[in-house]
């Protein structure tokens, strides 16, 4: 389950916003794919952040706070998104877009907590060195020389 639906982002934009900066074909309706494809360029960037601390997607159904705030991240994206295809760009559409990048890099360096996402576990791979094993070394590079 996605962040947003297309539906979430109509309501964010407006109806009429939602077919002018879709409907690049001037047939009066708004083209559900350009708003997929924004909403799901829009939901990787979020994931793209948080898989640095959190199994993602993250599992929004197990508490409603985090769904809607997640939700409200994912449509500054996808607003921006939808927007940018019609320069210029708002103000305001552009400081929600900076803001919601602002909070996804303080959720990845752990400065902001999804209280109930599941955190990532622990990678034994990580800061993994090698280790000898077996007898210690029986000829030096000094001996080998003479060989």
């Amino acid at each position: 389950m996605g962040y947003a639906t297309n539906a979430d982002v109509e309501r964010r934009v407006g109806p009429a916003n939602y077919v002018r900066l879709t409907d690049d074909r001037g047939t009066g309706t708004a083209d559900e794919a350009k708003v997929t494809e924004a909403r799901l360029e829009a939901e990787q960037t979020v994931d793209s952040f948080l898989g640095r601390r959190y199994v993602v997607p993250v599992d929004v159904e197990a508490c409603p706070e985090t769904a809607a705030l997640l939700r409200g991240v994912t449509l500054d994206l996808v607003e921006f998104r939808l927007f940018a295809r019609r320069p210029p760009v708002p103000a305001d559409v552009l400081r929600k877009r900076e803001n919601a990048i602002e909070w996804l890099r303080r959720a990845a360096e752990g400065l902001v907590v999804l209280s109930n996402a599941a955190a990532l576990r622990d990678n034994a791979a990580a800061g993994f060195t090698g280790l000898a094993a077996g007898r210690a070394r029986m000829l030096t590079p000094r001996e080998m020389k003479d060989l």
